[in-house]
């Protein structure tokens, strides 16, 4: 059902990916990955469902003054 935060995002990631089935999660105990294109922009994945672009709901965490380039998520994606 779930999977290891610590998953390479190049593979395609299911993380708590079985939306029939009730997943519980403690936003504050999942580890921050950083991203793969801007180190100072990390996430804690909640659901996730493919690659580096995926369907994915994730807590994100800017550093000051750091961006983030434009991207299209296909499946489409929740940030907190």
């Amino acid at each position: 059902r779930g999977l290891s935060i610590s998953t390479a995002l190049g593979m395609q990631t299911r993380l708590n990916a079985d939306f029939g089935q009730r997943a519980v999660v403690h936003g504050g105990k999942i580890d921050w990955v950083p991203t793969r294109d801007v180190k100072e922009v990390k996430r804690r994945m909640l659901d996730r469902i493919g690659g580096e672009r995926a369907r994915a709901t994730s807590i994100v965490s800017y550093d000051p003054k750091s961006k983030f380039p434009t991207h299209v998520h296909g499946g489409g994606e929740e940030f907190l």
